[in-house]
């Protein structure tokens, strides 16, 4: 009798443990996504708009960057790179 509640309390300690894992993992909601086509069609295509939109508002903040430094680096006045540099400023302020 005693070996029996050993090993059911062994049996319960270790589902409690695969228990915590799943629910850790978030295994319960991968397996509802994947049993339910429209919620994963939605989600997927909201988290591609939200990607599409970040990496716009990246790129837009990291050119105006560069823009600002090749200015401050054309009012260095150096020689080769200065001019280099201002044509592509120039270029860049004809397409706005």
């Amino acid at each position: 009798m005693f070996i029996k509640k050993k090993k059911i309390n062994v049996l319960n300690r270790a589902i409690e443990e695969l228990n915590k894992i799943l629910q850790k993992g978030n295994f319960v909601e991968l397996g509802y996504l994947l049993g339910n086509k429209k919620e994963l069609i939605k989600r997927n295509f909201f988290a591609g708009i939200a990607r599409g939109v970040g990496i716009g508002i990246g790129v837009t903040i990291i050119t105006a960057i560069l823009v600002i430094i090749m200015q401050k680096i054309v009012t260095l006045n150096i020689p080769i790179i200065g001019e280099y540099i201002a044509d592509i400023v120039e270029i860049v302020e004809k397409s706005r």
